[in-house]
């Protein structure tokens, strides 16, 4: 089953004989051949993100010879990044990633065209971006982007081609509600808000990205050429640490929401409401103040019985003077090698005494990773003072 190319006619599609060497490991291949690489070049696909995922589908997309790929993308290369977003390195850090990967493409392959675009994916946006691409491949890190993805391109009729990865696992899928179902069809509704922590709570092993990546894009280059099976109706789960890979079948719900014959979404939505959490992976820095959690504010959580993790950054000297029952002791100086110790997806207040030393310790954290974090206001002085006066002050 191929898809439709609306872009170029592939029989128009001329290679030149630098192309046809380029392409010469393709060519003798009676899978693609000289008309299947036409079709490649006449084919438009469209990157949603270029971090973990669209870093190795934007490399083997380039080097195949997709004619025309459109990026999506409004963050800067971080030095976090690195150990996964193989398309950047360590001389494009600050840059725009859409720049940064479009000279990587560009780089790797000088024939094709590279639109860049620096900005959100959006509901005001989206169907104007994605309107002249065959097909979207997501590479994004929430479900508001999901399920804006999945709705524009059964909107359009166009395929997606779904990844998603955490820690050690990931998925992937040909979402395609013309042969077969949409994202939603397995996927009604978001989990709740913080059930489901992110890549950037939860980490993620630095390859795993370039197995989902590379899943994505040898799907991709499949649809345009017409070969093989490809994964609509099959949603591919893959473990990196047992090594296995395991396949779930999956139906077209005929009450879905978008793709069911009666359908309640018929354009697009405020995803951000629709899953209660923001349609962003970068997450801009905050305020000291707005990380700030104040004894009384702490101490009713925990008699609601909130599940939080106190962490004492102070010295464990001064942990002899007065400690908060139940935290535990990490000196800020040791903080760094005890990462592994802490779970990203659990929320986690920082102590000290006064509150700057922990400050750090959120900042350090936060460059890590972690986002489900608070920092005590005024220390345990402060907690001694306002809520447990058995302790002293120091």
């Amino acid at each position: 089953m191929g898809i439709p190319l609306g872009r170029v006619d592939p029989s128009a599609v001329e290679l030149s004989h630098e192309e046809i060497l380029r392409y010469s490991r393709h060519l003798i291949m009676p899978e693609v051949g000289l008309a299947g690489q036409k079709k490649l070049k006449a084919a438009s696909v469209l990157m949603i993100g270029t971090g973990g995922l669209g870093s190795p589908l934007g490399l083997y997309l380039a080097a195949a010879g997709i004619g025309r790929i459109g990026i999506v993308d409004y963050d800067v290369v971080d030095r976090t990044n690195l150990h996964r977003q193989v398309i950047h390195g360590s001389s494009s850090v600050g840059l725009l990633k859409v720049e940064s990967a479009r000279r990587r493409m560009q780089d790797i392959n000088p024939d094709i065209e590279i639109v860049p675009y620096n900005e959100p994916f959006t509901s005001e946006n989206a169907l104007a971006i994605a309107r002249d691409y065959d097909i979207l491949v997501d590479g994004t890190d929430n479900f508001p982007t999901r399920y804006l993805t999945n709705d524009v391109c059964v909107l359009l009729g166009k395929p997606n081609v779904y990844g998603s990865i955490f820690r050690f696992e990931g998925q992937a899928s040909v979402f395609y509600a013309r042969e077969g179902p949409c994202y939603r069809c397995l996927f009604p509704e978001p989990p709740p808000p913080g059930l489901v922590p992110s890549c950037a709570e939860g980490g993620v092993l630095g390859i795993l990205p370039g197995t989902i990546g590379t899943i994505q894009a040898t799907e991709t280059i499949k649809l345009i050429l017409g070969i093989g099976q490809p994964l609509i109706g099959r949603l591919l789960l893959y473990d990196a640490l047992s090594m296995s890979i395991e396949e779930v079948k999956l139906r077209k719900n005929p009450n879905c929401a978008v793709c069911g014959p009666n359908p309640t979404v018929t354009q697009l939505i405020d995803y951000e409401q629709f899953c209660g959490v923001p349609g962003h992976d970068r997450e801009d820095a905050l305020t000291p103040s707005q990380w700030d959690i104040t004894p009384r504010e702490l101490e009713a959580r925990l008699k609601q019985g909130n599940h939080l993790k106190i962490v004492d950054v102070r010295e464990p000297h001064e942990w002899e003077i007065s400690h908060i029952d139940g935290a535990t002791l990490i000196p800020l100086g040791q903080l760094a090698a005890h990462l592994h110790e802490l779970d990203s997806a659990e929320e986690i207040v920082l102590q000290c005494k006064s509150g700057a030393r922990s400050m750090k310790a959120l900042e350090l954290l936060y460059a890590a990773g972690f986002r489900k974090l608070k920092n005590l206001k005024g220390g345990i002085n402060a907690w001694a003072r306002e809520v447990d006066p058995r302790l002293p002050v120091y």
